[in-house]
């Protein structure tokens, strides 16, 4: 498989680490472009990786196009490949926040086959949350992106309509969970533990926590109530997170979120 990404900041940078690492296909060539490569350097040392400021020549090369670029560059971007674009041999898939499918098809046309992707920034260490949309011309590939970006986490295919929707759960849903993280960590500080310590209890614990549902496939509150004793510290300790608001202000949190990108 030959695949280029073309705006290869933080986030086409964590796809590249991803690809490379992972072992279930085989990549003869990966192209990542970007106008300043400096960044990039190291990438450029690896086998099979080509670093360029030249986006056509990316693209005549290779045969998946990741679209990694900012949104207002979308369309720049487009148009200068746009004349080296094979409508039977290339699969566009795009990564670019808010920019929706005929947006594309409006530069390359509607007989491209077009998909497009939400990955974040766990991609890099195989554990994104990726969701995929197509045009019509894109359901014959869409298979070829679930094997490219089942390889660095999980897919899940839905209407292009939820996008927005999904950027924030998963996509900036990496920074909320951060966030929990860290307050986590805040709190094991407190309560007497070394920096350090607090944070591996953390993340091991949230690891824990979602390793637990994936697995069980049971609701959170099952888990929860396998922990939560009658008066015990557990449920204390739930209860006065709710009583300060802890499910409210995430969900407040995700629909502000939610509200703001469909501004950009």
């Amino acid at each position: 498989m030959k695949i280029a990404i073309i705006g290869t900041g933080n986030l086409g940078y964590s796809i590249a680490i991803g690809i490379l690492a992972q072992k279930s296909f085989k990549v003869e060539n990966l192209y990542v472009t970007k106008r300043n490569t400096t960044s990039l350097n190291s990438l450029g040392k690896l086998p099979n990786v080509r670093v360029s400021t030249d986006n056509k020549k990316a693209v005549k090369n290779s045969d998946v196009i990741i679209l990694a670029v900012q949104p207002n560059q979308l369309q720049p971007v487009l148009e200068e490949i746009k004349s080296v674009i094979n409508k039977q041999k290339h699969t566009i898939i795009s990564v670019a926040t808010g920019r929706k499918i005929y947006e594309i098809e409006a530069v390359l046309g509607t007989d491209t086959s077009i998909i497009r992707s939400m990955p974040n920034t766990a991609i890099s260490v195989g554990q994104s949350m990726t969701c995929l949309s197509s045009n019509k011309k894109g359901e014959e590939n869409i298979e070829l992106a679930k094997i490219i970006f089942n390889s660095l986490g999980t897919t899940l295919c839905i209407e292009e309509k939820l996008m927005q929707s999904a950027t924030v759960i998963c996509a900036s849903g990496i920074a909320f969970w951060m966030r929990l993280i860290r307050a986590t960590a805040q709190g094991a500080v407190q309560l007497g533990f070394h920096a350090n310590e607090a944070q591996e209890l953390a993340v091991q614990t949230c690891l824990g926590a979602a390793s637990l549902l994936i697995q069980s496939e049971n609701h959170p509150e099952q888990e929860i109530d396998k922990v939560t004793t009658p008066s015990g510290c557990t449920i204390a300790g739930l209860n006065e997170m709710e009583h300060q608001g802890l499910s409210s202000s995430i969900i407040k949190g995700l629909v502000t979120s939610f509200e703001k990108i469909n501004q950009i």
